[in-house]
């Protein structure tokens, strides 16, 4: 498997091989020029351990980062929450002392008046977005009745009907529901 000797973690993974072999196949040599300098292979190992040792640390730096940020998404929503809430306390408890709420950093929303250009561009917008929406008030609303043309409507009454008795008793014959002719009375079975 090729390592990447252009990103960071291959060229740790590169000096660590470098760091490791040197001492062995370099060590009966004399030092070496790199960069205009001589250096011994002890010299050129503790280099490359440099560059593995920063390497490490900035990895446990961004795990330390990684976890305290982990941290804070935990626990700044609740905290922040406190932090309104002590704000709401000190706006209730000081709202007639604005030097106190001042020195809290608590500022006053002061709503300016608006100018008589300003309030006449609110009522023309008001209207302007009414007509567009064709929106009424209640008494408009009220105002407004269906029309119906063309139709004649014929009134007609309504015929009252009979109240059926509610234990109407219907008289045994020879055409009811016994078609064998003979007639049966109730207390026969």
């Amino acid at each position: 498997m090729a390592i990447n000797t252009q990103s960071k973690g291959g060229i740790v993974v590169v000096a660590k091989q470098l760091a490791a072999v040197i001492p062995k196949r370099l060590s009966s040599t004399t030092p070496v020029a790199f960069d205009g300098r001589m250096l011994t292979p002890d010299q050129i190992v503790s280099k490359l351990q440099a560059l593995v040792d920063l390497r490490t640390d900035v990895d446990a730096a961004q795990a330390m980062v990684k976890a305290k940020l982990a941290a804070e998404a935990a626990q700044a929503p609740a905290l922040r929450a406190f932090t309104r809430q002590v704000r709401a306390y000190l706006k209730a408890t000081l709202a007639t002392s604005p030097d106190a709420l001042a020195e809290f950093g608590i500022t006053s929303k002061s709503r300016a008046a608006l100018t008589l250009e300003g309030k006449a561009a609110a009522v023309a917008k008001s209207a302007a977005t009414r007509a567009a929406r064709h929106t009424m008030g209640p008494r408009q609303k009220a105002g407004v009745k269906g029309d119906v043309i063309g139709v004649v409507v014929t009134p007609t009454r309504a015929v009252p009907i009979a109240a059926a008795p509610s234990h109407a008793t219907v008289p045994a014959t020879s055409e009811g529901p016994n078609m064998t002719g003979a007639a049966t009375t109730p207390h026969t079975a």
